[in-house]
């Protein structure tokens, strides 16, 4: 296997391991070194918890309860509707996207926060579309997060239109292989929500550009994890969450991205006051505000965008280059301690490949994971078979990582997966 940083491999076989004084120094010496440590200890991590679900939703920010009672308490509480001006609170869609951008690799005045992910696919989907009314095909992929299919199917892509990627991977070669003159639109996700992969933004975009086609990047397992270029590899749109790797918290809102070269001519479908040129006028026809302010759609919800600003103080601080390598460490570790485990990994082990999570098969995934959650490692299961487990380089270290495998290796070791209290479903969310 490719590795990205020095042999760090601990024999899980090792029952000294697993002890309270194991001291594995290169580890050790991995988490002293870590330019990001710090992070650790602004976010509210409980005791006892290995906290590996980051890419699903992110910890809380240790200053994020001040910055949401603030704006209950004062601003709504004290300045009540004078805060959209004085508070700022009209501007927050424009200005937090702009603090987003640099995450992304967009230059100011391309993004947007605003909605969800999913209203913002709808949106940009739409607009893609309606910049190349000739073309009728989109193509996407048959194992991308749900959302981004249901989405092609709402905003009117025909079955007979929809050209989709194998769901168990695909190449470039294979792409190349749906892309033709009559695509309109393809739609992808930079890192795949099951295996973890990433996806060459610069190459498959400019690819899809030479078959005339616009492209939707979906960055919601991405952003905050690795580096992102949108301007530089040409993107078209991007939408992304700020609930996982960002840590804006349950339900916060997500961003939306238009590349500027599409601003004057682009119409998305939801044409709300806040996209309006000027909202209060209350004319009663639309006309559409210019540069991406036209991708909005109606009033903020600010309570969820006081998380994302909290979150995002953090953010302005990040050396996205030592987030990345920190990264790449945790991962490469993880899959080089549960290798011996003999599961089967989804996850490319190759570093350039790899997003920032590691999801490894067992016939049982779902009741070794509640064992798992119950001994305090918290990762999560997609059906049918896979362990998901992200690791969010703010608030992780190595020696997390080298615990988690521990765990996992005691569980499977031990059986107690088998016990039907772990078999047994408890809930909706999984």
């Amino acid at each position: 296997m490719t590795s990205d940083r020095p042999d760090t491999t601990v024999d899980l076989a090792d029952p000294d391991v697993t002890g309270p004084d194991a001291d594995a120094p290169d580890i050790a010496a991995l988490d002293a070194a870590d330019p990001l440590r710090g992070f650790r200890s602004r976010f509210t991590l409980p005791e006892g918890v290995l906290y590996l679900d980051g890419n699903s939703l992110g910890a809380l920010p240790v200053h994020t309860p001040e910055r949401i009672a603030r704006l209950v308490r004062q601003e709504w509480g004290e300045g009540l509707i004078r805060s959209w001006n004085e508070a700022g609170w009209y501007d927050l869609p424009r200005g937090l996207g702009d603090r987003i951008a640099p995450l992304v690799g967009a230059a100011p005045g391309q993004t947007v926060v605003c909605d969800s992910t999913s209203v913002n696919l709808f949106k940009v989907l739409t607009a893609a579309r309606r910049l190349r009314p000739d073309r009728r095909v989109l193509v996407a992929e048959l194992g991308s997060f749900p959302t981004d299919l249901y989405l092609t199917e709402g905003v009117g892509v025909a079955a007979r239109d929809r050209r989709l990627l194998d769901r168990d991977g695909w190449t470039t070669d294979s792409l190349a292989g749906l892309l033709a003159d009559d695509t309109a639109v393809l739609l992808l996700s930079h890192v795949d929500y099951r295996t973890g992969e990433l996806r060459d933004m610069a190459g498959i975009t400019e690819l899809a550009h030479r078959h005339g086609a616009l492209v939707v990047w979906d960055l919601c397992h991405s952003v905050g994890a690795l580096p992102v270029e949108l301007d530089a590899a040409g993107a078209d749109f991007a939408v992304g969450c700020s609930y996982k790797y960002l840590n804006g918290g349950p339900g916060s809102p997500a961003f939306l991205y238009a590349a500027a070269r599409h601003h004057d001519a682009a119409e998305q479908p939801l044409t709300g006051w806040f996209g309006h040129a000027d909202p209060f006028a209350f004319e009663p026809g639309y006309r559409p505000a210019d540069g991406i302010g036209r991708f909005l759609t109606g009033t903020p919800p600010l309570l969820s965008m006081a998380g994302l600003q909290a979150a995002l103080d953090l953010w302005d601080e990040v050396d996205l280059t030592a987030l990345r390598a920190k990264s790449l460490s945790l991962t490469s570790l993880f899959l080089e301690l549960t290798a011996p485990l003999g599961l089967p990994s989804l996850t490319p082990a190759e570093p350039s490949r790899r997003g920032s999570q590691v999801s490894l098969r067992h016939p049982h995934a779902y009741a070794v994971m509640q064992a798992l959650i119950e001994r305090g490692v918290i990762g999560d299961f997609r059906a049918p078979d896979v362990l998901r487990f992200g690791f969010t380089p703010l608030y992780l270290s190595h020696r997390d990582v080298l615990d988690a495998a521990t765990a996992l290796r005691e569980v499977l070791e031990s059986g107690v997966w088998r016990e039907q209290r772990f078999t047994a479903s408890a809930g909706a969310v999984t």
